[in-house]
C-alpha cells in the first residue's frame, strides 16, 4: 500500500514560529510515506524537550516518556516486538546529558532504532540553559558568565561508543534530510541522525553558517559513499587524506585534480577518516559534513537476543508451560 504524507500527520504542532522542529517533522513524516511502513507498524518515542513533543503530531503508535529515557523505552519497544519501526527522538540536552548514558548503550549494542538527535545547542522548554552541545564559553542563563566546559560532539559520543551509523543533516534542508532518515532505516542496526537546527528564542543563528542554501553552498560538504568529496560554490574544492587527517586543496591549482579527491567511504570499518569528516568545521578552515558518514553492518542485539531465545527454547524439554508441569513427578489426588 503507498502511503503520503497525510496519513502520518496529526493535531496541530505547537512550537515557537520558525522552531527547527516544524521543518524537520514534516521531513520525518514525508520520510516515512516513501518508506511505506505502515503507521500501525511505526513507534515514535520520544523523551522530555521542545523536539520530545514530535510524537503528539505523528499518527502512528507514540510515547512522550520521561526525561533522558528515550533510548531506554526505545530499546524495550524494539526488543518486544522487533518488526516494529522505532523512531527515537531526542534533544541535545535530553538525548546527551541525563540520557547520556542511554545513548552510549543503545550504540554499543547496536539495537535497530533509529535515533534522532535535534541539536539546537541549548536547553529550549525549560527556557534557555546551556546544554552538553554549547559551546566554551557559551553565555546563557545558568552559566551568565560563560561556560567552563567543552561540549560534547554527538559524532565522537557515537563513534567511541562503537557506533555503526552517523548522518547528520540541517533541519531546513528538506530533502537531504529526507534522504539520511531513509538510510537511516535502511540500516539494521543503531542508525544516529545529527539534525543541527536553530533555537530561534533562545539559540538563534547556532548554525547560521550552513543554515540557508547560500550557506551550506559556501561552508558544507555533502558527502555520498562511493563519490569523491568535493565542495565549494562551483566545487572548486576537495578533500585529500593527509596522513591520517584530511586536507582542503583547490582543484587545478598546483597539479590537482579531480582524481586526487579522496572518494568517500561510508562503509570502511575503520572509522578513522570518517571520524575526521564528522568532526570538521565550526571554523577550523573545513567545511561541514553533511550526509551519511558511517554506515557499516553488523549484528544487532535485537536480532542477537531472538536467536539465542530460540536456540535456548530448542534445548529445553519443554516449550509451554504445560510441558514444564509434565517434567516434574505428577500425582493424581483423589
Amino acid at each position: 500500500m503507498a502511503y503520503t504524507i497525510q496519513d502520518f500527520k496529526k493535531g496541530q504542532p505547537r512550537w515557537c514560529p520558525g522552531c527547527g522542529d516544524h521543518a524537520f517533522l514534516a521531513s520525518l513524516q514525508k520520510a516515512m510515506a516513501e518508506i511505506g511502513v505502515a503507521p500501525y507498524d511505526t513507534a515514535v518515542i520520544s523523551g522530555i524537550g521542545c523536539s520530545s513533543r514530535l510524537p503528539h503530531y505523528m499518527a502512528t503508535y507514540g510515547m512522550n516518556t520521561i526525561h533522558g529515557r528515550a533510548a531506554a523505552i526505545a530499546t524495550g519497544a524494539k526488543v518486544a516486538n522487533s518488526k516494529l519501526t522505532v523512531w527515537q527522538v531526542s534533544g541535545d540536552g535530553d538525548g546527551l546529558a541525563i540520557g547520556g548514558n542511554h545513548f552510549i548503550h543503545a550504540n554499543r549494542r547496536n539495537i535497530d532504532l533509529n535515533m534522532i538527535l535535534l541539536n539546537n545547542r541549548i536547553y529550549g522548554l525549560t527556557k534557555g540553559q546551556y546544554s552538553p552541545t554549547s559551546p566554551r564559553g557559551f553565555v546563557s542563563k545558568s552559566s551568565p558568565y560563560g561556560t567552563v566546559e567543552d561540549p560534547f560532539r554527538p559524532a565522537e559520543l557515537c563513534f567511541g561508543a562503537r557506533g555503526h551509523f552517523f548522518a547528520r543533516a540541517v533541519a531546513t534542508d528538506a530533502a537531504a534530510t529526507v534522504d539520511i532518515l531513509k538510510a537511516a532505516y535502511n540500516h539494521k542496526g543503531a542508525a544516529v541522525c545529527e539534525i543541527l537546527q536553530n533555537c530561534v528564542i533562545f539559540n538563534n543563528g547556532t548554525h547560521e553558517s550552513v543554515y540557508d542554501k547560500a550557506g551550506r553552498a559556501k561552508n558544507a560538504i555533502y558527502v555520498k559513499h562511493g563519490e569523491p568529496l568535493i565542495f565549494g560554490e562551483n566545487r572548486e574544492f576537495g578533500l585529500v587524506q593527509d596522513g591520517f587527517g584530511l586536507k582542503v586543496v583547490k582543484i587545478g591549482e598546483n597539479g590537482i585534480t579531480e582524481k586526487d579527491i579522496l572518494v568517500h567511504d561510508a562503509h570502511c570499518e575503520d572509522n578513522t577518516l570518517q571520524l575526521k569528516l564528522a568532526l570538521m568545521g565550526d571554523n577550523d578552515g573545513f567545511p561541514v559534513a553533511l550526509g551519511v558518514i558511517r554506515d557499516v553492518d553488523a549484528p544487532t542485539y535485537n536480532d542477537a537476543v531472538e536467536a539465542q531465545i530460540e536456540e535456548v527454547k530448542a534445548a529445553k524439554k519443554y516449550h509451554n508451560f504445560a510441558e514444564l508441569l509434565e517434567t516434574n513427578d505428577i500425582w493424581e489426588v483423589k
